[in-house]
């Protein structure tokens, strides 16, 4: 039934569409999709957390990177500021007297990740069956 309005003498009908409840849907949309919106994240990438292990091993070799990328040992081989091809050889030398000796990656906060993952790939290509990183 139609709107009707009594003006004057007769009765006429409203023509009109009463906006608002389309406004009020429509504001409710809008804050929405504005906190939706902020909640996702497009291109987030699901990285794996890390666990803590019950002990780290007793013998290790810890290979050390610093800020400007230079490789110190330590664990059971000790040496300062060596070549990545004097690490490699010292490292080899020792997995030749105990084969699952592991070592532990320890890289600098603000190293670029390209030198952690070249010197890993190196550290698996000359033998070494347990890589780990060392993380805080």
């Amino acid at each position: 039934m139609p709107a009707t309005a009594s003006r004057g003498r007769g009765r006429r009908t409203i023509n009109e569409i009463n906006m608002v409840p389309f406004i009020d849907v429509m504001l409710v949309l809008l804050i929405i999709f504005m906190v939706t919106a902020t909640v996702i994240t497009p291109g987030a990438i699901n990285v794996p957390t890390a666990g803590k292990s019950q002990k780290a091993p007793d013998k290790r070799i810890d290979v050390l990177i610093n800020h400007e990328g230079e490789l110190s040992l330590g664990g059971e081989l000790s040496a300062k500021n060596v070549s990545e091809g004097e690490a490699i050889d010292q490292i080899k030398a020792a997995l030749a007297k105990n084969p699952d000796l592991p070592v532990m990656l320890a890289a600098d906060n603000e190293l670029r990740y390209q030198q952690v993952v070249t010197m890993m790939r190196k550290l698996r290509e000359a033998g070494v069956q347990r890589v780990g990183l060392s993380v805080k």
